[in-house]
């Protein structure tokens, strides 16, 4: 049991860095384009400060991905499953679940596979920054790692106690009523 409530507490502390890291994303992309505009301002180039605000908008998107599944910000159509009885609700929730996760891993390999080959060919931007793909790349791959992760945890949760451990922010949601 010591090891469950360990792994239990090592996921979330993934989930949580996770969204630590989407946010300095998000710090880094302010920081470029100030210090872009400034750059402009003084008559100055930054070479490369798009593609490099372009990663970061990557980065945190698919960082956020898993922290936000966990924290019920992601956008889920419960209008089926308000109306449905217990067991049914559970049945349609493995089965979204099931195929969510499914789809994450798949995502995934592929995702995987097309950082090895940009690593393999050394595949760089076309931007003036002529930075290696795969950087970018891995950080892409190991968000959508995590929110893969997230899903089976979800899934395999709610085999196991019957319900999944997405928390419900009612305060968020009576705003849409």
């Amino acid at each position: 049991m010591a090891v469950l409530r360990g792994l239990r507490s090592a996921l979330d502390g993934i989930y949580l860095l996770a969204g630590i890291l989407a946010s300095l994303c998000l710090v880094a992309i302010l920081s470029l384009i100030v210090v872009q505009m400034l750059a402009r301002w003084t008559g100055e180039v930054f070479p490369g400060a798009p593609e490099y605000a372009g990663y970061a908008m990557a980065s945190a998107s698919f960082l956020a991905f898993a922290n936000a599944l966990n924290r019920g910000s992601h956008i889920r159509v419960s209008v089926l499953l308000n109306v449905v009885g217990p067991k049914t609700r559970r049945i349609i929730e493995i089965w979204c679940f099931g195929i969510g996760s499914a789809i994450a891993w798949y995502f995934v390999y592929y995702a995987y596979r097309f950082v090895y080959w940009s690593w393999k060919f050394n595949d760089i931007s076309q931007g003036l920054d002529k930075t290696p793909l795969w950087i970018p790349q891995s950080v892409m791959l190991f968000g959508a790692t995590i929110l893969a992760i997230s899903l089976t945890d979800h899934l395999v949760h709610l085999f196991i106690n019957g319900n999944h451990r997405i928390k419900s922010d009612v305060i968020e949601q009576s705003f849409g009523e």
